[in-house]
């Protein structure tokens, strides 16, 4: 069952012995709300199509390449039974992902933006070996994977949407042995001083929170004195005071809120507290790393941008600019 906190017991239990009692307290308490079967109407086609799925197992993984892999026998007819289960689970938005030779080809690929930041981190001499890693807006836990594939000892990974809980609990199933947690919680549960991790992530999260400043606080306390904090997010062109405040919707999406100049990111940055605070990429996204796919079939990147012009959004913004920022506390 989906909505079941068995699966996070060695993380709950590591945490207590850590003296996080009370945050585990407010994980499970945040967890069972948003995954509350009588609230959200999905529940039961998501149980089915995981509880459907034919008994696969994994004799192989692998972290390491673009897609996150599993592998082990499967028979043609199990593979069309695998995919059709998996079709129950759309948008697939976070991967890509090889499961038993079943290619779910996500509307992000995914891993051109996990190149951009590992190739940065490799730069500055910075690795994951034997640490612990937050993931803020986590998605199906594709990037937490990938953090394990790169030596991270534990992720953990919060998801305030079911559909991608239900997605990670898909792919979990055949890999019960990785540290690698995908909670259904948002940065609210961050509100005490943790500093228990070495990293924290928001990757596409800053610019859907309507407390910017309050969001990049609950990273800082969440790891330990002299962590790395990396903030992936929307930008524009702009000096360190260029902000966009959307009149309604960007790109279509209703549930953005702000969009700063990378130097206005900075700014931002530095005023919570951060040190050596630093744009390390600032890229435009393209119809090559997000795109409709039979995986998530609705409306993408391309519809979002004006018809006649796309170096702006349908509503006459600039198109999609994308930073990277390393920070540390």
């Amino acid at each position: 069952m989906i909505d079941s906190l068995e699966v996070f017991a060695p993380l709950f239990d590591e945490l207590n012995d850590a003296g996080h009692g009370e945050w585990v307290d407010v994980l499970r308490g945040q967890s069972q709300r948003i995954m509350d079967p009588v609230k959200c109407g999905h529940f039961s086609k998501w149980n089915s199509a995981i509880g459907t799925m034919p008994k696969l197992t994994a004799t192989d993984s692998d972290f390491c390449t673009d897609a996150v892999s599993v592998r082990g026998v499967c028979s043609d007819e199990e593979r069309g039974q695998l995919k059709a289960c998996l079709a129950e689970l759309h948008p697939w938005r976070k991967g890509p992902f090889d499961l038993f030779g079943v290619f779910v080809d996500t509307e992000w690929r995914s891993h051109l933006k996990w190149s951009r930041v590992q190739s940065h981190l490799n730069q500055v001499g910075k690795n994951f070996k034997g640490k612990n890693v937050l993931d803020v807006g986590c998605g199906n836990g594709y990037y937490g994977w990938r953090m394990i594939g790169d030596g991270a000892r534990c992720v953990v990974g919060l998801e305030p949407y079911p559909l991608y809980n239900a997605q990670f609990r898909a792919i979990q199933q055949w890999l019960p042995a990785e540290s690698n947690y995908v909670l259904p919680s948002n940065d609210q549960v961050l509100a005490s001083r943790l500093e228990f991790f070495d990293y924290a992530f928001s990757m596409g999260v800053l610019y859907h929170t309507k407390n910017p400043i309050g969001h990049l606080e609950s990273l800082r306390r969440s790891v330990k004195t002299g962590g790395t904090v990396v903030v992936e997010t929307l930008v524009l062109d702009g000096d360190d005071r260029t902000i966009l405040v959307p009149e309604d919707r960007y790109a279509k999406m209703r549930n953005v809120w702000l969009l700063p100049s990378p130097l206005a990111l900075e700014r931002l940055l530095r005023r919570v507290g951060f040190r050596d605070v630093t744009i390390v990429d600032v890229t435009q996204t393209t119809i090559l790393e997000q795109r409709s796919t039979e995986w998530m079939t609705f409306e993408s990147l391309a519809d979002y941008l004006s018809p006649t012009d796309s170096t702006k959004t349908i509503e006459g913004y600039p198109s999609p600019l994308r930073a990277i920022v390393f920070a540390t506390t």
